[in-house]
């Protein structure tokens, strides 16, 4: 019984888990919009990318928004390496959960 227990948690953590190509491809074509953090439930940090990106390209023009739109650049490069690991803490989230 118990081994079928861990089985049903384990088919309900593949259904439910967020996808990385889906996380991945949300990174790579909305670049700085954070819409890959919203995905995969980091909707505050999501919105704080898509702000700083968004206030850096308004004020580009006049010169002081390239070091915000660096910073998104920074934080999305750094974000490729660090979307496995936030997959890996939904698969978690949702083990705990069933349990």
């Amino acid at each position: 019984m118990d081994t079928q227990r861990e089985l049903l948690i384990e088919q309900r953590v593949a259904n439910e888990a967020k996808s990385p190509l889906v996380a991945y491809l949300l990174l790579i074509f909305l670049w700085g919009c954070g819409v890959h953090r919203m995905y995969l439930g980091r909707s505050f940090s999501g919105i704080v990318m898509l702000v700083i990106w968004g206030l850096g390209w308004l004020t580009a023009p006049i010169l002081i928004g390239w070091p915000a739109i660096g910073l998104v650049v920074l934080w999305c490069v750094l974000d490729l390496f660090l979307i496995p690991g936030m997959i890996r803490d939904d698969r978690e989230a949702i083990r705990r959960r069933m349990r």
